[in-house]
């Protein structure tokens, strides 16, 4: 039992807390600032950006200055990546979940269908997905080392290899150990969302398990580079905290572990909450909308010009095209959040979806879209030795 979100459970590895600690005096600093207009023209003129800086192109005060930080977000993209997105398709293989996450439709109170695929099923669905032309594929577990120990996860990297030039993983933080042994194993990134880096907010939305410890979630991507990891992708879920605070804590996240570990690639993600089956009510207060999320999009970029940044199907097909054009650079396609459905003949016990998808494009569908606005989608850009 994890009883505050700063304990650790037993067996968790505990690393040095040095980033969590700058995270929160950082932010401390920057939430008794009061942004200027004036500040933000000053931020827009620069080469690069420092953390204040992003802070000020997160505040309010920003809002007027969104078409210019568009243009600029632009130039940065094409200048790092050129006309180019990348594209990858999450592939869930089990859906048990050991969490109290209240807003999560795998937590372990749902009355969803559960379901974990063996390795025939697996490989089933991995077939179907290179059938569609898919490349980089992100393998993605309930959080439930149980139903879905790091054994299961291995042997799944491993029938991935045989069908996908890039695998990440999306699984619940592990220890390095583990993560030399799936590196070994074939995986290339591991992403951990942080849902939120408030801590009350973070008590109150995660009451059970070991995802309770918001101290050892915060290390996940240190101790996969630790492990070995050639990448390591962040994100908050919108709407559970104050979004300005909480886009702030996270691109200072990624930007202090580029820092310490800067032969690693970075990648940040920008979902938002999704209606979902058995999943409690979450308060209104701290959503946003499009306009808001593109100018945490757009700062993102000017802040972390090199970083990959990631729209999911959680937003609608126009949104994302657009967020490519600007600032976005990776964008999954024939998304299914759902277990077992891919095969010829889906199986009827089938594990039920994580949240209800926006955008149900394919990938041929999306590189259609895309050519359309100038962009061009790459499957693949990195062959493992």
């Amino acid at each position: 039992m994890i009883k505050t979100v700063f304990d650790y459970a037993p067996g968790m590895d505990q690393i040095s807390e040095a980033i969590p600690e700058e995270i929160a005096s950082t932010y401390e600093r920057q939430s008794k600032r009061t942004v200027t207009g004036a500040e933000v023209a000053e931020v827009l003129r620069k080469d690069r950006l420092t953390p204040d800086d992003f802070y000020t192109l997160l505040s309010p005060a920003a809002e007027p200055y969104l078409e210019q930080m568009m243009t600029k977000a632009r130039g940065l993209r094409r200048q790092y990546f050129g006309d180019n997105v990348y594209s990858f398709s999450p592939l869930y293989i089990a859906n048990y979940c050991e969490n109290g996450c209240r807003y999560c439709g795998f937590n372990a109170k749902s009355d969803i269908k559960r379901a974990a695929l063996n390795s025939d099923e697996i490989e089933v669905e991995m077939r179907a997905l290179a059938k569609d032309g898919i490349e980089d594929v992100l393998i993605l577990t309930g959080e439930s080392n149980h139903y879905s120990p790091v054994e299961y996860i291995e042997e799944a990297v491993k029938l991935a290899r045989k069908y996908f030039r890039v695998v990440s993983l999306e699984i619940y933080p592990a220890n390095v150990a583990d993560y030399e042994r799936l590196q070994k194993a074939g995986a290339d990134f591991v992403t951990v969302f942080q849902e939120s880096y408030d801590p009350e907010v973070y008590d109150y939305y995660h009451p059970r398990g070991n995802k309770r410890s918001i101290i050892y979630r915060m290390g996940t991507q240190e101790r996969a580079a630790m492990g070995g990891m050639r990448g390591v992708g962040f994100g908050v879920l919108f709407g559970l905290a104050d979004p300005v605070a909480d886009c702030f804590r996270l691109g200072l996240h990624a930007y202090l572990v580029q820092r310490k570990y800067p032969h690693v690639e970075i990648a940040v993600s920008f979902p938002r909450i999704r209606p979902t089956h058995g999943a409690e009510d979450v308060d209104n207060t701290n959503r946003i909308g499009e306009k808001k999320l593109m100018q945490f999009i757009c700062a993102m970029r000017i802040f972390m010009p090199f970083a990959s940044i990631t729209i999911s199907t959680r937003e609608r097909k126009e949104f994302r095209d657009q967020a490519m054009i600007y600032a976005a650079t990776k964008i999954s396609a024939s998304v299914d959040t759902g277990i077992g459905r891919r095969g010829e003949e889906p199986d009827e016990d089938e594990g039920e979806e994580q949240f209800v998808i926006a955008d149900t494009r394919t990938l041929d569908e999306i590189e259609k879209d895309l050519k359309e606005e100038g962009l061009y989608v790459l499957r693949n850009d990195y062959i493992r030795l």
